[in-house]
């Protein structure tokens, strides 16, 4: 069921690298069981936005809760992230690498860590140490790390990229049904075509403010 409240809330978020102001005074409430599309150029703000989500970045000021919580480590079981970077060791296999953090996160069933990555269109009895995947399969094996501790929010950063294209239309899949199951998913991404008729609403970024918000894949009036 889609929950009622805002499971995020920003306000005037401000994120200052040196002179270089990333975000611009964001401020924006985001429902559950939704699945965010989050566009626009280099530079946009796309990826800070994401990471401040994430708690790996300080806002310079203005405030963001999630789930209610001002304070991150009190709902960081709640969040998966998938970054840019695949984030995998690379001399272990993609179940070993699945088993290392179940373990992080407290889980002790093997089977969860075969079922995630079967889940992404892999093959958890793959012995191959992932630093002889393909990109897109590293992609995958990073998708099915984010999902493994089953949380209610995934922030997701470039997930198809390198990705063919048949297996980024079962990713979207893949997202679009867990969407279904109540979890509030966001994806920034460059290839917002394939997001179509699965997105339920696109957040168009530029110079660091969110400039419009679209049920359609359609920029705002004023978006260059």
């Amino acid at each position: 069921m889609t929950e009622t409240a805002p499971v995020i809330s920003v306000s005037n978020l401000i994120k200052q690298f040196g002179r270089f102001a990333a975000l611009r005074g964001v401020t924006a409430d985001f429902s559950g069981g939704r699945l965010y599309a989050i566009l626009g150029d280099n530079g946009a703000g796309k990826t800070t936005l994401l990471r401040t989500l994430a708690g790996l970045n300080h806002p310079t000021r203005g405030e963001f809760t999630v789930l209610g919580q001002k304070k991150f480590q009190d709902i960081c079981h709640q969040v998966g992230y998938m970054a840019h970077p695949s984030l995998l060791y690379d001399e272990m296999s993609g179940l070993e690498n699945l088993t290392y953090f179940a373990r992080l996160y407290g889980i002790s069933d093997d089977s969860r860590c075969a079922d995630v990555i079967r889940s992404v269109g892999l093959d958890p009895e793959l012995v191959r140490p992932v630093g002889q995947y393909s990109q897109g399969m590293r992609q995958r094996m990073s998708l099915a790390r984010a999902l493994l501790h089953d949380p209610k929010i995934l922030l997701l950063d470039e997930p198809f990229s390198n990705v063919d294209i048949h297996s980024a239309t079962e990713m979207v899949r893949l997202l679009a049904r867990t969407r279904d199951q109540g979890k509030t998913i966001f994806v920034v991404t460059h290839q917002p075509s394939l997001l179509e008729g699965a997105a339920d609403e696109f957040v168009w970024m530029q110079s660091g403010q969110i400039i419009g918000r679209t049920r359609e894949l359609k920029p705002p009036e004023g978006a260059h």
